[in-house]
């Protein structure tokens, strides 16, 4: 069993910036892919970011130049930093982590930003 455990959201202006983070503790051999989702009222889930185990990164359009992806790998810790927010960035994140044939999914974290 792997766990997920978010922090970092906030209500911000938009403009301003936060950095999310997200543990994972459990039986974990190796985590193969780190990614985060966001689901804003109303909206389906979509991928916001991803990272693999070698460090490649992919991101939605409109994120790109503003959110960026890292991963500490002796921590098993994914962290988004969101610059430049806006108001359409308002969503509850979610980390969700790909060990193995198994995915697992942290209980999300609300972002709120303000115009």
């Amino acid at each position: 069993q792997v766990r997920l455990v978010e922090s970092g959201g906030g209500l911000v202006q938009a403009g301003g910036s936060l950095r999310l983070s997200c543990a994972a503790s459990g039986t974990i051999f190796r985590i193969n892919a780190l990614d985060w989702y966001r689901q804003a009222p109303g909206k389906q889930r979509e991928l916001v970011a991803g990272i693999t185990s070698g460090g490649l990164t992919n991101y939605v359009d409109s994120v790109k130049g503003r959110f960026t992806i890292s991963r500490d790998n002796a921590k098993n810790t994914v962290y988004l930093q969101m610059n430049s927010l806006k108001p359409e960035d308002t969503a509850v994140y979610y980390c969700r982590a790909v060990v193995g044939l198994n995915t697992y999914w942290g209980q999300g974290t609300q972002v709120t930003v303000s115009s």
